[in-house]
């Protein structure tokens, strides 16, 4: 069942080698028309490169839960070389363009702390649902934005997330056939609390939940930007991810759990009854 003909990360890798973009020669930076950015539009860039950043402690975080799992991990180092250089395309972006608003390396280290360790399913679900409403974060900047260079960025990074969600989503499908309910348990448990971002009051994403007892309330990567109220200010006034925008993030959540589980999921009720008959199917097994 773990031999190495089920490995995903070579095929994975293969698949993002074609794909990737090359950032001196695919980003077209003799089109920049500096009358078409604001002040205002390069601070959201800034705290946009800031918050890519924090893929550093995550892939720490990945590493660390996932030592029995050397598919995975091995994956994290493709993962992580992307999410980093979105990091820097928008630094590069505004090195060129828009120096005062460059992060400070200060700035980028206040991101990198340590996560509490933490279930790895349902951390592997968790950042599927991210790169899936970051996948829509990402289109809808790119509309809201006027100077085309960014406007392109914006677009190349939203294609990137939607992948990386995928390359997660292959692992779900592979946790599943390896742990069976108990994967199918975690993932739903995620999956509720991600479909359910209207009665949190907040954005739903790995970088706005609480990671470390120890340091709360300065546990989430957004409490530790220069700016901790900038994403709900982003979404809500600036790039209008708006009600119609999330349902279209929580019906690609149910969409996906629905061809894991070979069930139909439509709503939040559909899948808690889906999570009490993984729970029930469990304590069966155990008796």
């Amino acid at each position: 069942m773990f031999s190495q003909a089920n490995m995903l990360y070579p095929k994975l890798f293969a698949d993002l080698e074609n794909a990737r973009w090359n950032m001196a020669t695919d980003i077209d930076w003799d089109k920049f028309d500096g009358s078409l950015l604001t002040d205002e539009q390069a601070l959201t860039i800034k705290m946009n490169a800031i918050t890519e950043w924090s893929a550093l402690p995550a892939t720490e975080m990945f590493l660390r839960d996932n030592r029995d799992d050397t598919d995975f991990s091995a994956f994290m180092s493709v993962w992580f070389y992307e999410e980093q250089k979105h990091s820097l395309v928008m630094i590069e972006y505004l090195r060129r363009f828009k120096p005062e608003f460059v992060p400070t390396e200060a700035e980028l280290a206040a991101v990198r702390f340590e996560f509490d360790e933490a279930p790895a399913l349902e951390t592997l679900m968790l950042h599927f649902c991210g790169e899936m409403r970051l996948t829509q974060w990402y289109k809808q900047a790119a509309g809201w934005h006027t100077e085309p260079v960014i406007k392109q960025i914006y677009h190349i990074l939203s294609k990137d997330e939607a992948r990386h969600g995928g390359a997660y989503l292959k692992y779900m499908k592979k946790a599943i056939a390896n742990f069976g309910d108990k994967a199918k348990l975690a993932f739903a448990k995620i999956g509720i609390l991600m479909a359910s971002s209207a009665r949190a009051g907040k954005p739903m994403h790995p970088t706005n939940l609480h990671v470390n007892k120890e340091q709360y309330p300065m546990d989430t990567v957004q409490s530790r930007l220069p700016n901790p109220e900038w994403l709900e200010h982003w979404l809500n006034f600036q790039i209008d991810f708006n009600i119609d925008k999330e349902k279209l993030v929580i019906r690609t959540i149910f969409n996906n759990l629905s061809n894991l589980f070979n069930e139909t999921i439509s709503n939040v009720s559909d899948l808690s009854k889906l999570r009490k008959q993984f729970m029930s199917n469990l304590a069966i097994g155990t008796v």
